[in-house]
């Protein structure tokens, strides 16, 4: 549908252009959601990031583009900005992706990560805002199943009481405090509460989306050139890097963990609706998965293996 065309939500209302705040336009997930809300909608977007390369395609194009005017980029980082006020109130909804959400950065930034997901980030939840809010959450914040910290030859992680998790009765089971790859999830988890009680006191109107192994274009990073050199960087991302590198795939426990994958196109397709159906969306959690694209760590590294071996790596990675 082109952005000039009227547009209309599940229930057959029309929507009326609004604008919208989104923090972190400039990552994996945030640009390909400029581009969905620029070329498809008639909606505003006020772009708030460090970095603008992942959409400087949005920025810098002719004025004869049709979205010309309705993106602004406003450089700046969330942490003791009083700006960020001002243009979360100048607008109709905040969409808040910005994160420190990289394996990586969990084990070698802990204090970053926690003030990164949390702290930093509590002036956009404010109530007093009056602003809608869809806050980006993580698959995460459900920790681990009971059936992980069975022994291996134990029948009971076979069962699935033991080893699906499901959202209102399994208990969310996270790893030692020693252990700072947790520092993510509990700060994502805690956030999560913070928004559902400020819903609950105070009237906020949100949505909270969790992806679940969003991937495309623009994802991830290649460690030490445009990220952490220290540990290892999403699944995806460590396997393409080593096969790129003619390295071998490290498997954690043998790669028996289990992932669901989901290409960002049809992941940003559930957001759009989130985004235009309020009525619908408001104080609901979304998983945004596929639970029949699920392989585990190991199938993964075997595929890609097979798809780097025919050459097919190398042309859809292209050149960093």
């Amino acid at each position: 549908m082109a952005a000039s065309s009227a547009r209309v939500d599940l229930d057959g209302n029309t929507i009326n252009p609004f604008t919208i705040c989104m923090i972190g336009a400039g990552g994996f997930i945030g640009s390909h959601l400029c581009e969905k809300l620029l070329t498809e909608t008639p909606h505003t977007v006020l772009a708030v990031d460090v970095y603008n390369d992942k959409i400087k395609h949005l920025l810098e194009g002719p004025d004869s583009l049709p979205w010309a005017g309705r993106i602004q980029f406003h450089r700046l980082n969330i942490k003791n900005d009083s700006r960020l006020e001002g243009l979360i109130k100048c607008s109709d909804l905040t969409v808040n992706l910005a994160a420190i959400c990289t394996p990586a950065d969990y084990n070698t930034r802990p204090l970053d990560t926690i003030y990164s997901n949390f702290i930093d980030a509590l002036p956009v939840y404010c109530s007093e805002n009056n602003k809608r809010l869809i806050h980006f959450s993580t698959c995460e914040v459900y920790g681990k199943t009971i059936g992980s910290y069975l022994p291996q030859d134990s029948p009971l992680r076979q069962d699935p009481a033991y080893y699906i998790l499901k959202e209102d009765t399994s208990p969310c089971i996270f790893g030692p405090i020693e252990k700072q790859r947790w520092s993510y999830a509990c700060a994502k988890q805690l956030i999560e509460r913070l928004i559902y009680a400020e819903g609950a006191e105070n009237g906020l109107e949100f949505t909270i989306v969790r992806p679940f192994n969003w991937m495309g274009p623009r994802m991830d990073f290649i460690p030490g050139i445009d990220g952490p050199s220290e540990g290892f960087p999403r699944v995806l991302a460590c396997f393409s890097n080593n096969l790129l590198r003619r390295e071998p795939l490290k498997l954690v426990d043998g790669g028996e963990s289990q992932r669901t994958f989901v290409y960002i196109k049809d992941a940003i397709e559930a957001v759009l609706l989130m985004i235009e159906n309020p009525a619908r969306a408001n104080g609901h959690i979304f998983n945004v998965g596929n639970p029949n694209n699920e392989v585990t760590v190991r199938q993964l590294a075997e595929m890609m293996t097979k798809v780097s071996e025919k050459g097919i790596l190398g042309k859809v990675c292209g050149p960093h």
